[in-house]
């Protein structure tokens, strides 16, 4: 079990300014807080009181520069929020973790039991304006290995933003100063200044906003329990993945959206694949089962002109893919799977984003539009949950994960979610040496062993394939 030790507000070191920042953008995101753990290996630093106070004290001057993280949402007219600049600051827990000897025996750091409790736990029954938006704990480990969990809300920043936040703090935290170039830009109306013509407003219907598919028929299991796990895939089974979706893939689609000459990323392989072998463990005979997958695209450069390098706001869009029954993504090759992810990915430029946010601003609802997209499991009987035949997979390759070293233990040795609570959501991720994936997926009880055979069973029948 993980023990709390103390816990304390830190604040800006210094007066930072106080407004109020509204982004289009963010109303869309949750305001839970997305959980992201940092391993560190075993140090033979023994005044374990001067690495705290200087993780706070730091911390304490990176929320100067990083400021609205220090702040509060405030609801605003028709369900929407604002983060309301007043330096209230953060929440920072101390913790200890006695019952291991070792984080080698927390094994793959699979998001779940004790490895959630290495992130601070939100209480969100207390008032939007009291909730921060920004905690962290440090959970030491006899072994002298040491965590760092920490929670940031997602309709503050988005992962891309939240690199750079944790990144900075780092540099901070060593006694270095930053580059001109790596101070972050907090003007959100970079995103709501845009605007496009009536006609062009026209052209994308957004589907990623329209409710998703509902599991029919009978229930899988009939409760919301959850089962995470980590699979893993080596830099050669990516490769023999892209291969078969190139050669087997569908050329039916005459869509102009798609560059067919641009070849298949790992992102929307491993995603394609995720979504068959997801399906395949779901199947319990209903061919006509509608399924959909979602992702989150950075429009950052997508965006005409780019937004500035620094740029701390949220600018991850949703997308989604074609519909499609069970029985078609199942009998179908892989490569017409993978092709729906890449039209969906390269669907969104940064007109359809400027779009989009069109959309959002001018959408009444905006409860129904958050729970269409980040909760696919919506049941036909209000309040009964009848299983999740949709899948939501979120790409953390390309995050500077290691830039994060606070000069005590080096670089992480570990960076992945700290916990997963809702069932078909995936985190795809570069392993810790950079020559394979890991991904951390969370699926119903009664699927997961099913999922994992599928999954390994596909990749070691095309080695089998290769051979002959």
């Amino acid at each position: 079990m993980v023990s709390i030790e103390s816990h304390s507000t830190i604040i800006p070191s210094k007066q930072t300014p106080n407004p109020k920042l509204y982004s289009i953008c963010e109303q869309i995101k949750l305001r839970t807080h997305a959980p992201l753990l940092y391993v560190y290996k075993p140090h033979n630093h023994n005044n374990n009181s001067t690495f705290l106070e200087i993780l706070q004290n730091s911390l304490s001057q990176a929320l100067v520069i990083y400021y609205p993280l220090a702040g509060r949402l405030s609801w605003i007219k028709d369900g929407r929020w604002e983060i309301h600049c007043n330096a209230k600051g953060a929440l920072f827990l101390e913790a200890k973790c006695e019952e291991l000897t070792g984080l080698n025996q927390l094994g793959d750091f699979v998001p779940t039991n004790l490895v959630s409790q290495l992130i601070p736990n939100i209480d969100y029954n207390l008032p939007l304006e009291d909730i921060p938006l920004l905690a962290v704990q440090l959970t030491r480990f006899r072994c002298g290995g040491f965590t760092l969990g920490v929670a940031l809300c997602r309709a503050a920043t988005d992962g891309t933003a939240t690199m750079h936040f944790m990144n900075a703090w780092a540099k901070l935290a060593r006694g270095e100063t930053l580059d001109p170039n790596e101070f972050p830009c907090h003007d959100r109306t970079l995103l709501n200044s845009r605007k496009l013509t009536q006609f062009s407003s026209l052209r994308w219907q957004h589907r990623e906003f329209d409710a998703p598919p509902i599991w029919v028929g009978s229930d899988l299991n009939g409760n919301r329990e959850v089962s995470v796990a980590i699979v893993k895939l080596t830099r050669e089974h990516v490769s023999k993945l892209k291969k078969k979706a190139s050669s087997r893939m569908s050329f039916q689609s005459t869509s102009k959206d798609v560059d067919r000459t641009k070849p298949y990323s790992t992102f929307e392989v491993i995603a394609g694949h995720l979504w068959k072998s997801v399906t395949k463990a779901r199947y319990i005979g209903n061919n006509d089962q509608q399924t959909r997958l979602s992702t989150l695209v950075n429009c950052r450069n997508r965006l005409q002109p780019p937004l500035p390098n620094g740029y701390v706001g949220n600018a991850a869009f949703p997308t989604v893919t074609p519909t499609r029954s069970f029985n078609d993504l199942i009998c179908k090759p892989l490569g017409d799977a993978v092709e729906d992810v890449k039209k969906a990915v390269e669907r969104v430029t940064g007109e359809y984003a400027t779009s989009a946010l069109n959309y959002i601003d001018n959408e009444k609802n905006m409860d129904l539009l958050r729970y269409n997209f980040h909760y696919p499991a919506k049941s036909v009987c209000k309040g009964q949950y009848k299983g999740n035949p949709n899948l939501f997979v979120v790409s953390w390759m390309n995050f500077s994960y290691k830039d994060a070293n606070f000069g005590l233990g080096g670089e992480p040795i570990y960076f992945g979610p700290g916990f997963m609570d809702s069932e078909g959501k995936a985190f795809i991720m570069n392993n810790n040496n950079g020559d394979g994936i890991v991904v951390a997926i969370s699926l119903e009880p009664s699927c997961m062993d099913s999922f994992k055979n599928f999954f390994y069973d596909d990749i070691r029948e095309m080695f089998c394939n290769s051979k002959l």
